[in-house]
């Protein structure tokens, strides 16, 4: 009730702001000026007043406000952006997760001291050097503490 009593105000300040007004030299000699002007005078019709001046830097044309189609058809698509930016952050958190397990996986390995091998270009099998662990154990250390931090 409160929203209807206030657009009707609203339209009727409005209305009033749009009338025109009038200038024109009654009986007596005296200038007068208004929205209604008596019949037998002289009338000159004035330019409305100037509307509120733009902000420096505005745009010329002010927004116009949105339909509510329109506004809900852009919630709509905030909503499905905000959704898949959601989604991707938690694809990216499982995968950085994984990639943390995976890599304090191979630590655990070459720290176990287990025998571990590789193939070679004719495809056999070859056990890695102590100097080979270690430079293993120290990259490894290195990706571990880029996976798992933050």
């Amino acid at each position: 009730m409160n929203r209807l009593l206030l657009i009707a105000c609203a339209l009727a300040f409005s209305v009033a702001a749009a009338a025109q007004t009038y200038k024109w030299v009654d009986k007596d000699g005296k200038v007068r000026y208004g929205d209604t002007p008596p019949a037998d005078a002289k009338v000159q019709r004035l330019k409305p007043p100037p509307g509120p001046a733009a902000a420096p830097g505005a745009a010329p044309e002010a927004k116009k406000p949105l339909t509510p189609e329109a506004a809900f058809r852009k919630r709509q698509v905030e909503k499905a952006e905000s959704e898949q930016k959601a989604q991707k952050e938690a694809e990216d958190a499982q995968r950085k997760r994984e990639n943390c397990d995976n890599a304090q996986a191979r630590l655990r390995l070459l720290e176990s001291g287990a025998r571990i091998t590789t193939t070679n270009a004719q495809g056999e099998r070859e056990f890695i050097s102590d100097e080979a662990r270690a430079r293993d154990v120290e990259r490894t250390r290195k990706a571990v503490s880029e996976a798992c931090s933050g």
